[in-house]
This record gives structure tokens, C-alpha cells and sequence, in this order.
């Protein structure tokens, strides 16, 4: 199965009424959602949808699961006229039992991953272009401790003028950001330093898996351009969990 954040659209304004709509399409919008896809069929279903076990889901974005069958995804939000929405990481079950937002609040969050024990989630922000980190002390649980005022703990963030995007982890550990402006992917490791700055040929440089039988082909999305790219990669990426 195949499992997708459906964020609903894109771009919204305020309506008179109070409705969130996108511009010129106002019927187009259905809600933040988690979708279930059987690649056999092509049939979707909704697994989750916005006002589930009460949570708000405005702009779902990323998702990882981790070794109990579960997953996390962020919740990006949706940005108006005058004002931007405050949202929160989720974890949920893969059989559409349980749903919970974890975090909160948490500022335009984007990409997901874990560390190689699992013992650690990091998080990109997109406009304050920080990487978080939380420590997980059970299966959708963090430590509520750890931060200052909060979870999580800020461990890097870039000079000049850039913003993040998705993130991909190395079998290593380090945290690959794809990162927006001075586009190109950030490599981090897992004490916060900066390990190697990748340059790519697009200003909206948004997301890096691999492949390969070594996972060792680098496969990068160049969103300005509309493009999916392959590149050799220095080190394995780390194997996902489903």
C-alpha cells in the first residue's frame, strides 16, 4: 500500500463567510487528509480526514513510518492574506485506528525522518529554515522535556537567505534537508554540525530518497524546473521501514 499527505491544495484566502477556499476554485478544496493507495488498483481511500479523533488537519505534507507500523507526518498549514496557521506533527496508526497530534505547536513543518534506532525525530521547518530534533520515548511519544519551553531542540539552522524543505536520512545518521534559495541539499549530522553542502541547478530544490541496489543513487526533486533528477550519493541512505 501506498500512503500519501493530500494537503487539499495549495494556495487559500479567507472568504467572506469565513471559509477557507482556494483562490478561483472554491469547490476544489476537501480538507487536509491521509490517503491509502492500492497500487494494484488505483483505488484511494481516506484513512484519515480533518476532524478525526479531534485533530485539525489543514495542509498534511510529510510522512515516515517507523518499526511498529505506525507513522508520523507534519501538518504544514495553510497561509492567508494577513496570517499563516499554527500546526502540530502527528502520529498515527497504518490501520486507521488511532490519530493524535503529538506536537504543538510547531512552526510551517515540512519534512520528516527518524534516526537509524528510531529513538530520534527531526523535523525541518520551512520559513524559520530549522531542523528540530525530538527524542522519542515511545511509539508516538516524545519527551515533553528536553527543549526550552517545548519538545523539541533547534539543531541547526543556516546563514543567508534559505528555507527548507523535505529531509531524507543516511544510514549513518546524518539528516539530508532539502534546502530552498541557495538551493541544494544540507547535510547534517546528528550532533547539529554541517557535514557538506550538495549545490543542485534549481531554486526550489524540495526532496532526496534513494535507490539503488546500495542505495547509494541519490534521487532529487527540482521543483522550479519540474524535474526528478538521479545522482551517485556518497554514503547509503537509510533503509525505510515499510
Amino acid at each position: 500500500m501506498l500512503y500519501c499527505c493530500n494537503n487539499g491544495g495549495f494556495e487559500y484566502f479567507e472568504h467572506p463567510a469565513g471559509l477557507l477556499i482556494p483562490h478561483g476554485q472554491a469547490h476544489d478544496y476537501s480538507g487536509g487528509r491521509i490517503e491509502r493507495i492500492d497500487p494494484a488498483t488505483g483505488a484511494v481511500e481516506i484513512l484519515y480526514r480533518d476532524g478525526d479523533f479531534g485533530c485539525v488537519l489543514r495542509g498534511p505534507n510529510d510522512i515516515v513510518f517507523d518499526s511498529h507500523g505506525g507513522f508520523w507526518f507534519t501538518d504544514h498549514g495553510k497561509t492567508r492574506h494577513r496570517e499563516r496557521d499554527v500546526t502540530g506533527i502527528f502520529y498515527a496508526k497504518a490501520d486507521g485506528t488511532h490519530l493524535e497530534e503529538v506536537i504543538f505547536p510547531s512552526e510551517n513543518p515540512n519534512g520528516i525522518g527518524l534516526s537509524p534506532d528510531g529513538r530520534r525525530l527531526y523535523v525541518a521547518e520551512t520559513y524559520t529554515c530549522r531542523l528540530m530534533a525530538f527524542d522519542i520515548t515511545a511509539p508516538g511519544k516524545v519527551d515533553p522535556t528536553v527543549g526550552i519551553g517545548g519538545a523539541g531542540i533547534p539543531l541547526y539552522r543556516p546563514a543567508g537567505y534559505t528555507f527548507f524543505d523535505s529531509l531524507g536520512i543516511e544510514e549513518c545518521g546524518n539528516i539530508c534537508v532539502a534546502t530552498i534559495g541557495e538551493s541544494g541539499i544540507s547535510v547534517i549530522s546528528p550532533a547539529g554540525a554541517l557535514v557538506e553542502f550538495v549545490p543542485t541547478p534549481d531554486p526550489f530544490t524540495t526532496n532526496i530518497c534513494w535507490g539503488g541496489v546500495d542505495r547509494q543513487t541519490a534521487y532529487i526533486t527540482l521543483s522550479g524546473t519540474g524535474r526528478l533528477v538521479r545522482m551517485p550519493w556518497p554514503r547509503p541512505g537509510l533503509a525505510l521501514a515499510h
